[in-house]
């Protein structure tokens, strides 16, 4: 089993490894900027049911995500500084909780080793490295239902022996569901219920389920999610349920929302790239999963993922994040292969070969690709060449190819162990030496930035009419107005004194226009090129006050 210097090991390598890029990445739009708004709104107005993004209710989830981030900025005292870092404390906490948990559950499934090598696959995957830095829910969800799955899994794996489940796993499992729930609310029970729906349909088998205490254990969940449930439904009549539960959760169901719909098999062909350096490996561990779909280790760990993935393919949205919960499971099946003895074995027909060669292509391609980026990237928007940049093909690609040179040996443990350590470079120059550095698409920073050295008053208020990203609202303040061109004009004339207006060019016609009709004469105080990353659009913004 893992010791104590294990788990203070991974403690301190998953902290170093998602620090950078927490406080030098600015919001990164669309999501993370309105809960980072919404908890920072939840603070001043001292309202902790009803959460807002400006004066909009924001009726999409439970609160539990706000409370998690209003509570690390309150802690940290960071509210008036809008420390973007204070808000991405609890997906640090996430991840490493769930990397911690990876690791516990695949020491008790396969060993030590198994759990260590699943862990680190988690914990350097692409969709894992990105949620994990934003302040958002899927990291804390992860978390949540890791929670549980270890708390499943000691139940059930007591099913056949005389040892007696402690009150405390039951507690451990309700109450984590409920933290679920207050997260991102019936999403939670398709793994807390689809895990052991599917191992009983397996093993025609569910006393062993008496053993989680449901009698006292739903109470103990709805004592922790109905509070809230209550208040929110009184303050808004009934609103919230009819838009999260029935526009949000059930409309995703039927519909693609947000030119997200997309057919079955999607997050499958995602796979690649989403937990990519682990998806060769998993692909790899096919033949050793299907010798060993029987054994008690491995139903468990197909029981949790089928169900969960099968769902999230059949539903019409699709976003590469709602597999995530998948993930730990898949990275211990993947790591249990590589650490045994025989584990992998190469594919005896033909086609499976030419198969799994093809996907190793594709893999390494992928890879060459994410070395590269950096340099690339700064060079194409900004014909920058960084130095440090360049160090990350530099140092990351031998790795890379020693990585496949390995493979082809049949040394794979050593291959993992290669490629993983490239995508720790891949990962640490991205955020710390390249996107940090690319002000071409940090358009809200430097915008607020201009506004606070420009403003004509302490209390001014932004109205912008060309760049209506949630970030400038985070980073510019509360009251800014996201309006068009004739209605910046209108805001300018009513408030001369103080007032500001950011626009486009191709708006500052209809803004000129409709000002003359104002009678207002306007003055260019600044102007604001780059990006907008969300659109791929080229902007150039201009800011604007009242002549005197």
């Amino acid at each position: 089993m893992l010791t104590l210097r294990h788990h203070a090991l991974i403690v301190a390598l998953v902290t170093a490894l998602f620090l950078p890029g927490r406080a030098s990445l600015p919001p990164f739009d669309r999501d993370e900027p309105r809960y980072m708004e919404a908890s920072a709104q939840m603070l001043r107005s001292g309202d902790f049911v009803d959460v807002r993004f400006q004066d909009q209710p924001r009726y999409l989830q439970p609160a539990g995500i706000y409370w998690l981030e209003a509570a690390a900025v309150a802690a940290t005292g960071t509210l008036r500084s809008r420390e973007v870092w204070a808000y991405r404390l609890p997906t640090l906490l996430a991840v490493v909780l769930s990397v911690l948990l990876t690791a516990r559950m695949g020491a008790t499934l396969f060993g030590p080793t198994a759990g260590l090598l699943g862990a680190l696959m988690l914990a350097v995957s692409v969709l894992m490295t990105a949620e994990g830095r934003l302040a958002t829910i899927d990291s804390c969800l992860l978390a949540a239902i890791m929670t549980l799955q270890t708390a499943l899994l000691r139940a059930w794996s007591d099913r056949d022996s005389s040892r007696r489940t402690p009150s405390g796993v039951a507690a451990l499992y309700w109450a984590a569901l409920g933290v679920g729930l207050m997260l991102k609310g019936p999403v939670a029970l398709i793994p807390a219920f689809g895990t052991p729906l599917a191992l009983a349909v397996v093993e025609r088998r569910v006393g062993w389920w008496r053993r989680l205490r449901p009698a006292w254990g739903v109470p103990l969940m709805l004592l922790i999610v109905l509070p809230w449930c209550v208040a929110i439904a009184l303050r808004s009549h009934g609103l919230f349920f009819s838009r999260a539960v029935g526009t949000n959760f059930l409309g995703k169901v039927a519909s693609g929302q947000q030119a997200h719909g997309l057919p079955p098999g999607t997050h499958l062909l995602a796979f690649a790239v989403a937990f990519w350096p682990g998806s060769l490996f998993a692909a790899m561990a096919i033949p050793f999963v299907w010798l060993r779909r029987r054994s008690a280790p491995v139903r468990f760990l197909l029981c949790w993922i089928v169900p969960h993935w099968l769902v999230f393919e059949l539903i019409a949205t699709k976003l590469p994040h709602y597999v995530l919960p998948a993930y730990p499971a898949i990275a211990l099946l993947a790591a249990a292969a590589v650490a045994q003895p025989g584990g992998w074995r190469r594919p005896e027909a033909g086609w499976a070969r030419a198969l799994l060669a093809s996907y190793g292509l594709l893999w390494l391609a992928i890879g060459l690709v994410l070395a590269a980026a950096g340099p690339v990237l700064l060079w194409r928007l900004q014909h920058e060449l960084s130095p440090v940049a360049i160090l990350i093909p530099v140092l990351s690609m031998p790795l890379l190819l020693l990585s496949a040179v390995l493979l082809l040996r049949r040394r794979v443990q050593d291959g993992l162990l290669s490629v993983c350590g490239a995508a720790v470079i891949i990962y640490f120059g991205l955020f710390t030496a390249v996107l940090p550095h690319l002000d071409a698409i940090w358009l809200s920073p430097r915008i607020a930035r201009t506004v606070a050295l420009v403003r004509p008053c302490p209390d001014s208020v932004l109205a912008s009419a060309s760049f209506s990203e949630p970030s400038l609202v985070f980073l510019a303040g509360q009251d800014t107005r996201l309006v068009n061109a004739p209605a910046a004009a209108d805001f300018l004339s009513g408030d001369r004194r103080c007032g500001l207006a950011l626009v486009g060019s191709r708006d500052e016609a209809a803004f000129r226009a409709r000002a003359a009709a104002d009678t207002l004469a306007v003055r260019q105080l600044a102007l604001v090129e780059g990006i907008n990353y969300s659109n791929g659009r080229r902007l150039s913004l201009k800011l604007f006050r009242a002549a005197p």
